[in-house]
C-alpha cells in the first residue's frame, strides 16, 4: 500500500518540479512530433497534454500506475479537440495489442520505470511497422565527476523522488533495447543542479 508520502504529498511535488520552465520547454520540442494514435509513457499530471497538435494526432492514451497523477491528468489544459483516454499501468506491461501505435512518447519517464530495458520492448512490441519513439530524459551525466556525485546520491534521490534514478544512460539505453536514433540532441537543463539536470531528448525508431 502507497505511504501517505506518495499518495498526498510526492504527486504535487513531481508535478511541479517537472513543470519548471526549462522542462516544459524540453516537452515542447518533442511532444509536437507525435502523430496518429500516440501512446504515452507516464502521462503523470499530464504536462505535455497542451503541447500535442490535434492536427496530426488522432487520439492520446495515457498510462501511468499512479491513480492520484492519472486524476491530474484527466483536469491537465489540453486542447479540446484532443481525444483522451487515460490508463492504469506500468510501461513494463503495456495493456495493449502489438502495432497498436503510431508514435509513442515518453518523457522524464524512463529515469523511474523498474525495469527500463523491459519498458522499451513493450514499445517496440505496441509500435505500428514504421511508428516512432520519441524520447526527452534525464539522465547519466558525460562529466566523470558529476556521474560519481549522481551515483552517489542515487539511493536517496530514488527514495524520495519516487524512484527517480539520477544515473540511467539514455541514448545508450535506448538503443541497446534495438532501436535505431533517427535524431539525438544533448544538453544540460538551464537552472537545473548539474547532478540532475543533464538532458538527451529525440527520436528512435526499431532496428
Amino acid at each position: 500500500m502507497a505511504s501517505y508520502y506518495e499518495r498526498r504529498i510526492l504527486p504535487g511535488l513531481l508535478t511541479c518540479a517537472c513543470g519548471s520552465p526549462g522542462i516544459m520547454r524540453q516537452r515542447a520540442k518533442i511532444v509536437p512530433q507525435a502523430h496518429g494514435r500516440v501512446l504515452e509513457l507516464g502521462i503523470g499530471g499530464g504536462l505535455n497534454l497542451a503541447f500535442y497538435d490535434v492536427n496530426k494526432v488522432e487520439s492520446v492514451t495515457g498510462i501511468d500506475p499512479s491513480p492520484e497523477l492519472r486524476a491530474l491528468a484527466l483536469t491537465a489544459p489540453r486542447d479540446p479537440d484532443l481525444r483522451l483516454e487515460v490508463e492504469a499501468g506500468t510501461a513494463e506491461a503495456l495493456p495493449f495489442d502489438d502495432q497498436s501505435f503510431d508514435s509513442v512518447v515518453c518523457t522524464f519517464t524512463l529515469c523511474s520505470v523498474a525495469d527500463s530495458a523491459k519498458a522499451l520492448s513493450e514499445v517496440r512490441r505496441v509500435l505500428k511497422p514504421g511508428g516512432t519513439f520519441f524520447f526527452c530524459e534525464h539522465g547519466l551525466s558525460p562529466e566523470p565527476a558529476i556521474a560519481r556525485w549522481q551515483r552517489r546520491l542515487d539511493p536517496l534521490w530514488s527514495r524520495l523522488a519516487g524512484g527517480c534514478h539520477l544515473n540511467r544512460p539514455v541514448a545508450e539505453t535506448v538503443e541497446g533495447a534495438r532501436f535505431t536514433l533517427t535524431s539525438l540532441e544533448k544538453a544540460y537543463l538551464p537552472k537545473t543542479p548539474r547532478i540532475a539536470g543533464w538532458n538527451e531528448w529525440g527520436s528512435a525508431q526499431p532496428a
